[in-house]
C-alpha cells in the first residue's frame, strides 16, 4: 500500500507553486501580502513551507495570483488539506532540533541525496549496535541513545524503503571503513550492512581512498540535497547544524565542487566494495 504523503511534502508543493504563481502576478512579497491583509511574515512562512496553508487562505492568494484553471486549484486545494497534522519525525521532538527537522523536511522531497563523512559510517547507513556503540562516547543517557538510535533506524527505513525516495549516492573516507566502532564483531557487521545496501538498485557507495589527499571538506561532513524542481541545498553536519542554498550559492557551489571532486578521486564502486569486504573478512578472520 502507498504510504500517506507526509504533510511537509505538501508544505513544500504549495511553497513552490505559489511562490511561482506570485512571481508571475509581478508581485513581491510585501505587494501580495498587503493584497490579502496579512503581515509580510505569514507570507514568508508559506512560500519557505513551514506552516500549513488554509483553504480559505489558499484561495485568498490564487485569486490574487489569478490561478483559476480547476484541475491546478483542485490539486493545490487538495494540498493545503494534507498540509496540517504532524510529520514523521514529530515523535521525536525531544532528540529533533529544529534545525534538524527542517532539513528532514526537504530530504524527503529530494530527487537525490549526495552524502560525504570522513570519520565515521553516515547514519543512513548504520546498524543499531553502531549507532550505540557511537553514541554511548557521548554521555548520553541510556533512554536518549534509544530515542536517537530509533530515529536513524526510522529514517534509514524510508530511506531505503523502495518507494520512489531519492537516489542515495554515499562517499564513505577510507578511514570510517577501518575505525572499529564497536568492537570487532559489531564493526564487521556495520560492514556487511554496507555491502547489502550497496547491493540495492539506485545505492550508490563510494569508498575516497587515503591517498587522494586534502579536499575542500576534508574536516567535516555535508549533504547535498538535489531538486529537479527548486534549488540545491547543502546541509553542514555539525552540533548545531546548518543549511544553505539560494541565500549562499557560493557556499553551495563550493561543495557542489567538492562533492564532485571526492567522486572523481574515490575508488569506483566494484573497487570500494572489495575494499569494505576486505576489511570486514580481516576482522571476521581474527
Amino acid at each position: 500500500m502507498t504510504p500517506p504523503v507526509d504533510p511537509s511534502l505538501n508544505r513544500r508543493k504549495l511553497r513552490l507553486a505559489l511562490r511561482k504563481a506570485r512571481e508571475g502576478a509581478g508581485l513581491s512579497q510585501r505587494e501580495a501580502a498587503v493584497q490579502v491583509e496579512w503581515s509580510q511574515s505569514k507570507l514568508i512562512r508559506v512560500e519557505t513551507g513551514t506552516v500549513s496553508v488554509s483553504v480559505s487562505d489558499l484561495r485568498a492568494l490564487l485569486a490574487l495570483y489569478d490561478v483559476t484553471e480547476p484541475a491546478t486549484v483542485d490539486e493545490l486545494v487538495e494540498a493545503a488539506r494534507g498540509s496540517k497534522g504532524p510529520s514523521w519525525w514529530s515523535g521525536y521532538h525531544d532528540v529533533v532540533t529544529p534545525q534538524f527537522a527542517q532539513y528532514l523536511g526537504y530530504e524527503s522531497a529530494a530527487d537525490a541525496v549526495d552524502t560525504y563523512h570522513p570519520i565515521v559510517v553516515p547514519g543512513h547507513l548504520q546498524t543499531r549496535a553502531y549507532a550505540e556503540a557511537l553514541l554511548a562516547e557521548r554521555g548520553l543517557t541510556d533512554d536518549r541513545i534509544r530515542r536517537v538510535v530509533d530515529l536513524r533506524m526510522e529514517r534509514q527505513q524510508r530511506m531505503f524503503d523502495g518507494s520512489g525516495r531519492p537516489a542515495p549516492t554515499f562517499v564513505l573516507d577510507e578511514a570510517a571503513v577501518r575505525r572499529r566502532i564497536g568492537g570487532a564483531d559489531v564493526f564487521a557487521a556495520q560492514l556487511r550492512r554496507l555491502l547489502d545496501f550497496a547491493g540495492r538498485d539506485g545505492v550508490t557507495i563510494r569508498v575516497l581512498p587515503f591517498e587522494a589527499g586534502a579536499h575542500y571538506s576534508t574536516l567535516g561532513s555535508f549533504v547535498l540535497l538535489r531538486f529537479t524542481d527548486d534549488d540545491d541545498l547543502v546541509y553542514l553536519e555539525h552540533a548545531a547544524g546548518s543549511m544553505t542554498g539560494g541565500e549562499n550559492l557560493e557556499l553551495l557551489a563550493r561543495y557542489q565542487e567538492c562533492f564532485q571532486t571526492i567522486m572523481d578521486r574515490a575508488l569506483g564502486e566494484t573497487e570500494s566494495l572489495d575494499l569494505v569486504d576486505r576489511v570486514r573478512q580481516d576482522l571476521e578472520a581474527r
